[in-house]
Order: C-alpha cells, then structure tokens, then sequence
C-alpha cells in the first residue's frame, strides 16, 4: 500500500483543541498556518512578546497538567482572529484573540473554569510569527496510523491518534518505520520536509481528547512494549507547496 496524507490538524491555541483543515500551505522555516500562535501562561509567565524565545510547557496551560482543558472544544477563525470556546454543546465564552479586551475574556473564562489549578491569573500570549511550540524551532508532528494500530494491538483498546497532538497523519506506511525516516528527506504532495527526531512522549498522552480523563499511561505502554517512549516525528519544512488529504508520501 501506498503511504498517504491522512488528515491536517492545527492547535491555534497551545493545548486546546484540534482544528482539521483540507489543506495547507507549508514554507520553509515554518509550520502548519496558524499553527500555536497562541498559549494561555499559567499565572505569572515568562514569555515575552517583545523578545519571544522558547519557553518549556510547563510555563503554560496544557494536557499534562491540566486535563480539564480536553473537557472544552475550541474553534478559532484565521480571518478575524474569533476564538470561541464550547462545552457540552454551548458557547461560554467567545474574544478576538487580536486585541487585549477579546483575550482578557478568554484568559477571564479560563481563570474561573479552572480556578482549582492555576498557578495566578491566565494570560494568552502571541508574538507574531513565533511557534508556542514544546520545541524550539517551527516545526509539524506526523504520526502514523500504522504505528497507532500497533500500540493498539498492545493496549487491546482503541486509541485516538490526536492523544499524540499530530499536525499530519498518515496511513498505509508500515508500523514504526516513520522512525527510519530520521535524517532523509519526505515529499508529501508539493512540500518537502527534513525529518529530525523522533517525538518523546509524556503525561499529556494518557488524558483522552474527548473526555479528559487520564485513562491510559501511554509513556508507561511504549516502555514496557518497545523498551522506548518515542511515538511520532518531528519534521522541518524544506521545500514550500500545498499540502491536502490524499497526497502521496515518499521518502527520499
């Protein structure tokens, strides 16, 4: 079988929810469009938006301290910079994540849904054209539908392949052999991308995207299967194009 693109997800805000898009225009240096140009700092922060640099997940509101943000859904429109979040079907709260009062309701909603748990008052972050990524450069996640299905096989239960937070997925390459791709160049539709490591895993895995229930120990199933606690890719852009489901991969 031919390996394919499978999906396109971007996460507009670090730690909320996944966005699926039907395609996408990938630049060197860069990563999926829109693509965690947000955080919500977890109290007093470090981030600067003058002087941007990374800075750990930790310093942030995200899964693996935080599983309650899985219990909202987020929907973000690029053209207007509207971030409206849901619960059990309803809008609670709704701001332009492009001016200070839009992002004052936000960091405001966060702030009294999750008062048990944050650290001082939320406050959502952006600078312009800097990835709020978990690493230092702009980079996209692949992970491998193949792979899914053999972790799969050992947990004897379905897994939702966005517990792995993927800006790619991809199908009909065999299990695991994205981690032979380290170092080579892969073609998906017209971009091309280095891949440079493979993707350790942590707590933020075990809640469930859907429900926010820490239900699995994903970290502790890799250990005790395959002696490592790697699933996914890390990938940098190296040639520009569209990507869209359906393309094909191949790997230099």
């Amino acid at each position: 079988m031919t390996a394919r693109l499978a999906a396109i997800y971007r996460y507009p805000v670090k730690g909320l929810s996944a966005e699926t898009l039907d395609s996408a225009e990938l630049y060197p240096g860069g990563g999926v469009p829109w693509d965690r140009a947000f955080a919500i700092e977890n109290g007093r922060g470090r981030f600067d938006p003058l002087k941007p640099a990374h800075v750990p997940k930790i310093n942030f509101l995200t899964l693996v301290r935080h599983a309650d943000l899985a219990t909202v859904s987020s929907r973000f429109d690029p053209q207007t910079q509207i971030l409206t979040i849901c619960r059990d079907g309803g809008e609670v709260a709704k701001g332009s994540l492009a001016s200070p009062a839009g992002r004052a309701i936000i960091a405001q909603f966060f702030a009294e849904y999750m008062k048990d748990s944050v650290k001082g008052p939320p406050r959502v972050v952006q600078a312009e054209g800097h990835v709020l990524s978990d690493v230092s450069e702009p980079c996209v996640h692949i992970v491998n539908l193949g792979s899914i299905a053999d972790l799969e096989r050992i947990a004897a239960q379905p897994i939702d392949p966005l517990r792995f937070r993927p800006n790619l997925i991809v199908t009909g390459a065999p299990a695991w052999s994205e981690f032979a791709w380290a170092g080579k160049t892969v073609r998906i539709g017209e971009a091309m991308f280095e891949i440079t490591e493979r993707t350790g895993r942590c707590a933020a895995t075990n809640v469930d995207p859907k429900s926010g229930r820490r239900d699995l120990d994903i970290p502790a199933l890799l250990l005790r299967a395959f002696r490592h606690s790697d699933f996914g890719v890390y990938a940098r852009v190296t040639g520009a194009g569209r990507i869209k489901p359906g393309d094909q991969l191949t790997v230099a």
